[in-house]
């Protein structure tokens, strides 16, 4: 969290320990919520490896050991906040979910931390 045209003291007053002209990390925890009608037939609404295949190609193997700030297609010139994050992932997964039929994605929950979390409904 770092903003170029900005002084190490704003960044600093704005992003406090975050704010690092040389990036820092963390270990992402992804919840993907998808909601329709089940399937009777099979009992559910989307096979969930079809689900995890979704997810991996269009979010896990862009961010996988990546820099946000540079190494991530759709996080480009965009400001790597958790918000921002959960906000374009979910983005990434609504056309590839949705192009099954009946099946909707609901949400998108990114935890930073324990206590840090963000989750996006589409908008």
């Amino acid at each position: 969290m770092y903003r170029e045209e900005w002084s190490a003291e704003k960044n600093f007053e704005v992003f406090g320990k975050c704010a690092n002209p040389n990036w820092h990390g963390h270990n992402y925890n992804l919840f993907v919520t998808v909601k329709g009608e089940i399937t009777h037939a099979t009992g559910y609404l989307i096979d969930l490896k079809e689900l995890k295949a979704i997810i991996n190609e269009y979010v896990i193997e862009k961010l996988d050991h990546k820099n946000i700030n540079k190494d991530v297609d759709f996080m480009a010139g965009k400001m790597a906040s958790t918000e921002l994050l959960c906000i374009e992932i979910f983005n990434q997964l609504k056309g590839p979910i949705e192009a099954y039929e009946g099946v909707f994605l609901h949400s998108v929950k990114l935890y930073e931390t324990e206590n840090n979390s963000a989750e996006y409904f589409g908008g």
